[in-house]
């Protein structure tokens, strides 16, 4: 599997009647491979993966690998409140042809580390597809912690993390360890050039979704050592970013998809959507900012 580069947690897109929308799904999908993305997460957490039915799920992994099979990495987020849950969606994501997985522990049981350490054994067990862990404690409740990265990086099916913590110095500490083909990830979105100045190769990033090809001239510069250029970006982009991550950020990556060009729909319950007047602050940031060529 090869995830050098921006990786987009895609959005679902749908309809007002809030049904699922694939035409848009399809249109949204080749959009951002156009846009020099390096891979696609489907189902994951800013693609509202709680609030599909299993229908909705499998037409989902099976719309955007249509599109996308053999342009970018295939990438299935296969969360799940069990860890038998987890391993079914890694089989149905092997079906469907997907060549990676992204997994985070399970939501609101509260595991110990040795209950992690078991959920993704079992999963890598069950499994030949490549494992990035997702570590976000402010969603998951618990965080995988920097003893527990390092027992799990040993397991040849598991080859990276997504961090997302927001603590930096926990990230510098990973991004610092000498692993064996275990990448470390960045998943904070207001964090890039940081990132990747101390040697990250990969960016999975909800904010992609609004900012695709910013995302990939950062990236791009980062690995130029154009680190002025990088720096220049992120201030570009950082008004609109540090925006989602204070709040709402579901819903402002779908306001915002490809800076609000196109129309994906609201998010689905539990999530609320923004008012008329957060809606209208949110894409002033687009009126002002020039796209990064």
């Amino acid at each position: 599997m090869k995830f050098h580069g921006i990786l987009v947690p895609l959005v679902t897109p749908f309809n007002n009647d809030n049904s699922l929308d694939v035409e848009t799904l399809k249109q949204l999908t080749q959009a951002f491979i156009d846009k020099g993305v390096a891979g696609i997460v489907a189902c994951g957490t800013t693609g509202e993966y709680y609030a599909l039915n299993e229908e909705e799920r499998e037409i989902v992994l099976k719309t955007v690998a249509e599109i996308a099979k053999g342009k970018v990495t295939l990438i299935a987020g296969v969360n799940d409140l069990s860890t038998e849950g987890a391993v079914n969606r890694a089989k149905q994501a092997k079906d469907l042809g997907y060549e990676g997985l992204m997994l985070a522990p399970p939501a609101y049981s509260l595991p110990d580390q040795k209950g992690v350490i078991a959920h993704y054994e079992t999963v890598a067990a069950a499994t030949d597809l490549p494992i990035i862990m997702y570590n976000f404690p402010d969603r998951i409740g618990i965080e995988i912690e920097y003893e527990t990265v390092v027992h799990l990086a040993k397991n040849p099916n598991i080859v990276a993390i997504k961090e997302s913590s927001g603590d930096f110095s926990r990230a510098l500490r990973l991004l610092q360890t000498q692993f064996d083909n275990f990448e470390v990830i960045c998943g904070c979105d207001d964090q890039p050039v940081d990132f990747f100045f101390w040697g990250a190769k990969s960016w999975i990033a909800g904010a992609a979704n609004v900012f695709p090809e910013e995302q990939v001239a950062l990236f791009n510069a980062s690995q130029e050592g154009d680190w002025e250029k990088a720096r220049q970006i992120m201030l570009d982009i950082y008004p609109a970013i540090h925006s989602m991550e204070s709040g709402n950020y579901n819903q402002k990556a779908k306001l915002g998809c490809l800076k609000g060009e196109i129309h994906v729909g609201t998010v689905r319950q539990p999530l609320s959507d923004l008012s008329e007047e957060e809606k209208e602050e949110f894409l002033s940031f687009f009126k002002s900012n020039v796209a990064v060529k």
